[in-house]
């Protein structure tokens, strides 16, 4: 009976088993079914416990104190998954985010 974990290179464009000698350079090409799946991205400056009473106090220019320093890098989660770090910057009237460091789990390749 076959293993029901099966790699992404085993199979062919077909959907069937592909033979080894098939195994060739993979491509942005290659992903192109999944290019319109929608996905959830967050970036986490810092977060902040407070009671519901503390929150119930804050109004139009209070100030939340985050854990997080100036200058340290923010989280940026994909599903709810951590994925990478980053840092925040300003495009044109925008804020966005630069990627520094990417987040390898030790699950990602199940």
């Amino acid at each position: 009976m076959a293993s029901d974990n099966m790699a992404l290179e085993e199979f062919s464009e077909t959907g069937g088993l592909a033979a080894p000698e098939e195994h060739s350079e993979k491509s942005a090409h290659d992903l192109a079914p999944v290019f319109d799946v929608p996905v959830n991205i967050s970036a986490v400056l810092g977060k902040a416990h407070m009671s519901v009473a503390q929150l119930l106090k804050l109004n139009r220019g209070s100030v939340l104190e985050l854990d997080r320093k100036v200058g340290e890098a923010i989280d940026i989660f994909v599903n709810n998954r951590l994925v990478a770090r980053g840092e925040v910057v300003v495009v044109e009237d925008r804020l966005g985010v630069t990627m520094t460091e990417i987040i390898k789990t030790e699950d990602s390749g199940a």
